[in-house]
């Protein structure tokens, strides 16, 4: 020993060389109660069981899906914007609401709500349906006639007559409708989003951070009209799919300098934007972003010494600027199948390993969590270390960051 397990493919690699490297040894079994480490894409109740708080480590919160579900998030960022409107003071500074940076979104497992979508659709609106617990795509139409709401109208109502269920029978995943962006910013006439990270690096104390990702492009030029659903979502997931992926698969991953670089050159001039606005305007609204939603489940996430999160977060740019968030997502995608993609997904999963480890040994001796001698390429977002007077447990303001 010390031993770590790895369940599951995603990231297994990178992660069995960090701990290889500090001469931790690896198990296969994993039921085994006594490691130092357990890595797992898919959440086991028995690990959460197993846990030893304060001696182990254990990669994603068990209730994250109030961050990185599409209803999780939806309810918490909701819940949050009622409490806070209660307590807003006039002198403070204009928090963040939903509108600012969330496409309007509605539940179709709430009556309420799915009558309303149903009620008021107009034809020529486009929207998109969401399974709520799925990633990397899969599940996700499109609404772009009144045709198409009557077909999803009459498969939910299939779904509602299918009668009792047994217990193993499959159950659909509710889901949502998310009012789609028409005005997307375009890269070389391509859809994209970007890819950023917020790293839990401990559940307790809270210790929150950011990083830059990639961008991520679509094969094929954007056409609002596409019925091709792989110029609508840019994943790799998605992407791969395309007939022309191997081709140009290089071209679908971009770094963020290089965005930078693209907007320097192509946008900033006629859109009146500052210079490196990518890296300065756009990284401060993600991170005001991120920061928002984390203050808005911090009260509902498992609070356990030990427990780490590294979660993928997407947003899209509009023609006008204006920075959407589409989703979180838990056990994000580490695969290193292009050369962008080789360079930062390695740096991610070293750095929130070591991350990790210092907040969960410091907090273990009691010593103050800051400075983290560990970071490199992450920004402290929220500091909940109570022993240390600099902390942040304040509400994040929409003031500092908006220039658009």
């Amino acid at each position: 020993g010390p031993f770590f397990y790895i369940g599951g493919n995603n990231g297994a690699a990178l992660v069995s060389e960090y701990c290889l490297r500090r001469g931790w040894e690896r198990t296969l079994d994993r039921t085994r109660e006594d490691y130092r480490l357990k890595w797992c894409e898919l959440k086991s109740r028995s690990a959460y069981t197993a846990f030893r708080e304060g001696q182990q480590l254990l990669y994603q919160i068990q209730n994250n899906k109030v961050l990185t579900s599409k209803i999780g998030l939806l309810c918490s960022l909701r819940d949050y914007e009622r409490i806070i409107s209660k307590l807003q003071v006039t002198s403070q500074p204009r928090m963040l609401k939903m509108d600012d940076f969330f496409p309007h979104t509605l539940r179709l497992d709430v009556r309420g709500e799915r009558d309303e979508f149903f009620d008021s659709y107009q034809e020529g609106e486009k929207w998109i349906c969401k399974p709520t617990g799925l990633n990397q795509g899969r599940g996700i139409f499109l609404l772009r006639s009144a045709g198409d709401v009557a077909a999803l109208r009459e498969r939910l109502l299939l779904d509602a007559d299918a009668g009792p269920r047994t217990p193993r029978a499959h159950v659909p995943q509710a889901r949502i409708v998310q009012r789609y962006v028409t005005n997307p910013l375009l890269l070389d006439g391509r859809k994209f989003d970007v890819r950023s990270y917020m790293l839990i690096a401990s559940a307790a104390p809270p210790i929150v951070l950011f990083r830059h990702g990639y961008a991520r492009l679509s094969c094929q030029s954007y056409s609002p009209e596409s019925n091709d659903l792989t110029a609508h979502l840019t994943n790799q997931y998605m992407q791969k799919k395309s007939p022309v992926y191997q081709e140009v698969k290089e071209e679908t991953v971009w770094t963020m300098s290089r965005f930078n670089d693209h907007v320097n050159e192509h946008c900033a001039p006629h859109k009146g934007l500052p210079k490196d606005w990518v890296l300065t305007t756009f990284t401060k609204r993600m991170q005001q972003v991120m920061t928002h939603c984390f203050l808005a489940t911090k009260s509902k996430l498992e609070g356990k010494l030990g427990l780490f999160d590294l979660i993928g977060c997407d947003f899209l740019i509009d023609e006008d600027f204006k920075v959407w968030l589409l989703e979180m997502n838990c056990n994000p995608a580490l695969q290193t199948n292009c050369m962008v993609l080789k360079e930062v997904i390695p740096q991610v999963v070293n750095e929130t390993l070591d991350l990790a480890l210092e907040t969960f040994e410091k907090v273990r001796r009691g010593q103050r969590v800051m400075p983290l001698q560990t970071r490199r390429d992450f920004t402290l977002l929220y500091n909940g270390d109570p022993s240390d007077p600099h902390s942040r447990p304040s509400w994040p303001s929409s003031r500092p960051y908006l220039n658009l």
